[in-house]
This record gives structure tokens, sequence and C-alpha cells, in this order.
């Protein structure tokens, strides 16, 4: 007899410059029941990119139809250009088969998925300080000043949000960072709340002595 296996949505979010994109890759890799969730888009696929494997990639209209018919677990426009949702229907497939789905969003999509999907696990990937932060930032070198700047009071302000998440997990080591988190998975799985099927047969069990 088995715990239950139906997958886990994960929902991880943080800063940037934490390295929760490189933990999302090694949870995948270092588990074959975990996937990284496909979101829509209204924006054109890049070279390279791969119609439902990076992107479900969409029409404004065939976007907003899924808008209206309630399609999406959280969907948000950027800089009032181009659309980003989650949808529902591949989540719950996944779910369903087993498998649990990462959604790599910031603060406000998490919230929003939590009030769709109570039953989400919200885990919250933090620097060991602020300054480090910005030091990793700074050594990416990819950004101008300005815009590190910029992305270091976003940072301050998502961290006023982590008494919203079920956990934190300090990326500090990574390899400590992605065993703290797979450790949180396994202990999600065993919750009794998720293994009431299991639960009942045991309970039920003197029967079939």
């Amino acid at each position: 007899m088995k715990q239950n296996r139906k997958g886990l949505l994960l929902v991880i979010s943080g800063p940037a410059g934490v390295g929760k994109g490189t933990i999302n890759l090694s949870l995948i890799s270092r588990n074959n029941d975990i996937r990284m969730s496909v979101s829509a888009t209204t924006r054109a696929p890049r070279p390279g990119e791969i119609d439902g494997v990076h992107y479900f990639f969409q029409s404004e209209e065939e976007f907003q139809n899924m808008i209206n018919n309630g399609a999406f677990l959280e969907y948000m426009r950027v800089f009032n250009t181009h659309y980003y949702g989650t949808p529902k229907s591949f989540v719950e497939q996944e779910l369903e088969e087993g498998r649990s789905v990462i959604l790599e969003i910031d603060v406000q999509g998490a919230m929003r998925v939590k009030a769709a999907y109570p039953d989400a696990v919200l885990i919250f990937i933090a620097p060991p300080s602020m300054s480090e932060l910005k030091s990793r930032l700074i050594h990416r070198g990819t950004e101008s000043s300005e815009a590190i700047d910029r992305r270091f009071e976003t940072a301050y302000e998502e961290m006023q949000h982590v008494n919203r998440y079920d956990y934190v997990v300090v990326n500090d080591i990574l390899d400590l960072a992605i065993a703290r988190t797979e450790h949180i998975i396994a202990a999600e799985r065993c919750k009794v709340s998720r293994n009431g099927e299991l639960i009942e047969k045991l309970q039920g069990g003197r029967s079939a002595l």
C-alpha cells in the first residue's frame, strides 16, 4: 500500500539573482516526477523556442478567451505589452498523473495561485543576506548599475512578503538549498491531509486479517 503519489503544485519565488532558476533545474534533473510549468504568452517565439515546450504561444484573442473562460491559475500583462499566464489544464493533468509541477513566479502571482489552489506549496528562496544578493547581481555582469539598483529595490519589496509563504529556503550553499527543497517536497507528500485514502484503508484493515 503506497502513500499518495498525486503531484504537488510547487510555487517557487525569490528575488532576481538568488538562484531559484538553478535550484529548479536541479530539482527537475534529479527527480523524474517533477516538471516545470509551461506558461502561455502572447509574445512571438524567439529563435529556438518550441510551442508547447518553452511556452504555449497564443494570439491576444486566444489568450483573452482563456481569461474569459477562467482557464488560468494566474496571469499578468508585463509592461502593458504581452500577456503571460499559467494554464490550468496543463498543471492539473500533470498533477493527476502523479507529477509535481514547479511554477517559478513572482509574489503577486504566487498569491493568486494560492487563492485559486489552496493546496499549493509556496517556497521562497532567500539570499544569505541582502548584501550578498547585491554582490551576486553585480557579478552576473548582465545589467547596468541602474538596472541592478531597480532589481535590488524590488528584492526588498519581495522580502516583505516572505511570511505569506509556507517555507523559506536560504540559498547559501547551492547543494544544501536543493536538498532542503527536496526535503520539503518529501515532507509535504507525507502529510496526513494528502494521504486520506491510505489512512482510510489502514484504519479499515482489521476485517482483512
